[in-house]
């Protein structure tokens, strides 16, 4: 019975990482290009700050 709780813990931990990775990356994505126009950075800017947050998701 033990066990089963500890994969399951396991299992979750798992997908908490899959859903934050998702998020980032869909915000890297859509919104920070949507949002830099609407701000008006450059697009070095925006290629930079997704940069960033690709590189977050890969680490999660």
């Amino acid at each position: 019975m033990q066990n089963s709780v500890k994969n399951a813990a396991k299992d979750g931990g798992d997908v908490g990482s899959l859903v934050l990775g998702t998020g980032l990356t869909l915000a890297s994505l859509i919104l920070v290009p949507a949002l830099s126009q609407a701000v008006g950075l450059g697009p070095s800017l925006t290629s930079a700050v997704r940069v960033v947050l690709m590189k977050a998701a890969a680490r999660v």
